[in-house]
């Protein structure tokens, strides 16, 4: 059937997402050696396997009036919107009368976690001259391992340029690969590799810091050489691909809880930073059992609940006003010319 969804990338997308819903809600635990671990475990492979299926749906990508539209329509409008919002909830709501000043540079520095659609929509822009060679997957390569000698915070460019051969790979990827990583034998290998970046994740800082895996700060701010910080970092994209291609071997094949979600993607990533950031500012820690494997687990359990509400469609679908309300509004309109017995409109933006 043309235009059908595949099951196989919705799981993949929610997986993804709820990573990054569980990544984001670990900070909120006091410190201690079990949420050091897990916190490195997910971001040795979490942001770089979203980034990279980002760039496999984005492949067809081009400058025309209708992609561009799309473009300003579901990741410009949306992070103009949603900039501001999480500024404003950090001042008003959350109440963080020093965060006065996260108002003065609003929308050059994006606000966690708002970088990503500017990262997104400069990669997409970008995508037709990415895509067609693959020499473009060793030249994005250079210029990640480059761009750690600058400090470049501007529209977080940083993570931009360091980030990019995930992207750039995802857009050369071929299907077979994809359909190699859904062979059943996979699984077993996926795991085996994602044991062994979870035993590395219990020896991070004997290699290097947590902020290493943010692909943000330059290699002088963390203490590295141009030769020892382009080492590390190519180091570190090589386990990003490792596990990118992990946690693909265990994503469902066929329709699931979280193929639905997987259609809402948009929703969830820009959603759930309101109430991490509340949680965080209600200090939720003090209602946990200490720091132990407990709290992590009752986190992790929290996080994972978030994300699956945000991406239930009966809330995802109301929720699309907010995420996207070009289109909703568009939609909207087009329906009132069809009439009353028009079909429902239940089309939604998505990570990628």
């Amino acid at each position: 059937m043309p235009g059908r969804r595949d099951p196989w990338l919705d799981n993949a997308k929610a997986i993804l997402v709820i990573l990054v819903v569980v990544g984001h809600a670990i900070v909120l635990l006091p410190y201690g050696d079990p949420k050091s671990r897990v916190y490195d475990f997910l971001y040795y492979f979490h942001i770089p396997a979203f980034v990279l299926v980002s760039g496999y749906l984005s492949r067809t990508f081009a400058w025309t009036p209708r992609h561009l539209t799309a473009l300003v329509t579901t990741l410009v409008v949306p992070y103009v919107v949603f900039e501001w919002l999480m500024a404003a909830f950090r001042v008003y709501v959350v109440g963080q009368p020093s965060s006065m000043e996260v108002l003065q540079p609003l929308w050059l520095n994006p606000h966690w976690p708002m970088w990503y659609l500017v990262a997104l929509a400069l990669w997409r822009l970008a995508t037709p001259l990415l895509v067609r060679h693959w020499l473009m997957v060793p030249a994005a390569v250079a210029v990640s391992l480059a761009a750690g000698e600058v400090d470049l915070e501007l529209l977080d460019l940083n993570r931009v340029l360091g980030l990019l051969p995930f992207f750039v790979i995802g857009l050369h990827l071929p299907r077979r690969a994809l359909e190699l990583l859904q062979a059943r034998w996979t699984g077993l290998a996926g795991l085996a590799v994602l044991a062994g970046i979870w035993w590395l994740a219990a020896r991070t800082d004997d290699h290097w810091s947590t902020q290493w895996l943010y692909y943000r700060s330059s290699y002088d701010t963390l203490g590295a050489s141009w030769g020892e910080g382009a080492e590390i970092r190519a180091q570190l994209i090589l386990v990003g691909l490792a596990g990118t291609a992990a946690v693909l071997t265990l994503v469902p094949r066929r329709r699931s809880l979280l193929t639905a979600v997987g259609t809402y993607t948009m929703g969830v990533y820009l959603l759930h930073g309101f109430a991490i950031r509340y949680a965080g500012a209600q200090d939720v820690s003090h209602w946990l059992p200490g720091n132990g494997w407990t709290s992590v687990a009752i986190t992790v359990a929290a996080a994972v609940a978030l994300a699956l509400f945000l991406g239930w469609p009966p809330v995802a679908r109301r929720l699309l006003w907010l995420v996207d309300p070009v289109n909703q509004l568009l939609s909207l309109r087009g329906r009132a010319r069809r009439g009353p017995a028009a079909p429902e409109d239940r089309s939604a933006p998505s990570s990628g």
